[in-house]
């Protein structure tokens, strides 16, 4: 009874829940008819699996399927909450199963990244030998969370967010079926009310779930006695695009590579773009300038020398004002190196010389160029430098490279920007020395 009334009372995203694959919406990818998990499912021979995604897009749905479709015994837990005595006891209960029925056990760990290594490592010889088959759902790329052992042994499936019209299917599926979902009630989901949740879930089924649910139970019916989601319903329920971003997970590091390469390719709006979805979700602010910081010196560099003072002038604003005001200097600072022009002459220059100098002898510094020193009476040796200011032009031709490297090039400038004034000077001192 409990069991039921559970199920009745869960949310309508737990209760929408295929219990066979021709019911899963989306990641066409991995379920089409020819993909190779489809094949294993119906065949009931499956190995361990990993799936990896964003909230809402089947992991937990994907589990649930092959529950209902194995003859193996199904058991699940959550990391989050699972300690060793849990492992325990499952793995004395996968031992029962194949010793006394000859039957095999799934284990569904939810959230596996957050095991830490330890436990982990507890379930691999249970892997390994086949006591247990293991299905693991993460967020996180299980590359960087996930025992290196245990991925060896494990095929390791990608979700991706669902499509606008995946998820248009399932709120189409919410409001008609009578027996999982909100059918009973008779509400009308509107075709704008449709698209505008489908587009506002940005590829999470749960949130566009639960935001027509909370649509038909707090709407009054009309005068026609239907409860109509109107685009303005839809609006209220979820409150707010959410923004796929997770300040220690991949979305993270995927959104400040793009804003890098939208302002070191030259496009404003999308470096705009990418620096409000990370002030929206909350990154740090200063963090964000950092990086700006970074680009401005690494592709702007010598082709506008400016980049880097203005950057570092939105770093010094961002500390002493914080939001909102911060956002305004951090878009002045983005948009200043997104629109100008580029060069990594510089930063190729610096790590040549670092190269040079790792694999080649360091010489002496020319005596020329050396501090001026005593000898052993005291008195002051000649050196033989030659100031440039005293001479034409304010050059004057001289050693500076130790003996041996004359000629070594480590920075060349390009064509771009100040960088042009540059070179330009660089041919007059050319020329200038041949006299």
């Amino acid at each position: 009874m409990r069991e039921q009334n559970q199920t009745k009372e869960s949310p309508l995203a737990a209760r929408l829940r295929p219990e066979t694959l021709s019911e899963v919406v989306g990641q066409q990818h991995i379920l089409g008819e020819d993909k190779l998990l489809p094949r294993a499912i119906r065949a009931d021979k499956l190995t361990s699996l990993i799936f990896y995604g964003p909230p809402g897009t089947g992991k937990t749905t994907l589990a649930q399927v092959i529950a209902h479709t194995t003859s193996a015994e199904f058991m699940q837990i959550n990391a989050t909450s699972a300690g060793k005595k849990d492992m325990e006891a499952v793995v004395a209960k996968a031992k029962d199963n194949a010793g006394m029925y000859g039957k095999r056990t799934i284990l569904f760990i939810d959230e596996i990244h957050r095991f830490n290594k330890g436990q982990q490592d507890y379930l691999l010889p249970f892997v390994e030998d086949g006591t247990v088959i293991l299905i693991g759902a993460t967020t996180e790329s299980p590359y960087f969370e996930v025992n290196g052992a245990l991925l060896s042994r494990s095929l390791i499936f990608e979700l991706f967010p669902l499509s606008a019209d995946d998820i248009a299917t399932l709120l189409e599926r919410a409001v008609t079926d009578e027996k999982k979902g909100m059918g009973s009630y008779h509400a009308v989901l509107e075709e704008d009310a449709k698209a505008f949740l489908a587009d506002a879930a940005n590829g999470d089924a749960r949130n566009a779930l639960n935001a027509i649910e909370l649509g038909v139970l707090t709407t009054e019916r009309s005068e026609d006695g239907l409860i109509h989601i109107t685009k303005e319903v839809a609006a209220e329920c979820i409150q707010k695009r959410v923004v796929k971003y997770d300040k220690t997970g991949d979305n993270h590091y995927d959104t400040i590579s793009a804003f890098i390469k939208s302002m070191r390719g030259s496009d404003p709006q999308a470096a705009l773009y990418y620096l409000a979805k990370m002030i929206y979700a909350g990154e740090d602010i200063k963090f964000i300038a950092r990086r700006i910081m970074i680009c401005a010196s690494e592709d702007v560099g010598m082709a506008d020398p400016n980049a880097i003072v203005v950057a570092a002038a939105a770093t010094e604003i961002v500390e002493r004002v914080g939001l909102p005001e911060a956002r305004i200097p951090l878009a002045e600072a983005a948009v200043y190196v997104a629109t100008a022009p580029k060069s990594n002459a510089s930063y190729l220059g610096i790590d040549a010389a670092l190269d040079y100098v790792k694999n080649n002898p360091t010489g002496p510094v020319p005596r020329h160029l050396q501090n001026i020193h005593a000898d052993s009476h005291g008195m002051e040796r000649e050196q033989g430098y030659l100031y440039a200011h005293d001479f034409p032009g304010h050059y004057v031709k001289q050693q500076y490279l130790p003996d041996g490297m004359e000629g070594v090039t480590f920075f060349t400038p390009g064509e771009n920007g100040y960088e042009k004034q540059i070179q330009s000077y660089m041919d007059w001192i050319k020329e200038a020395g041949k006299e």
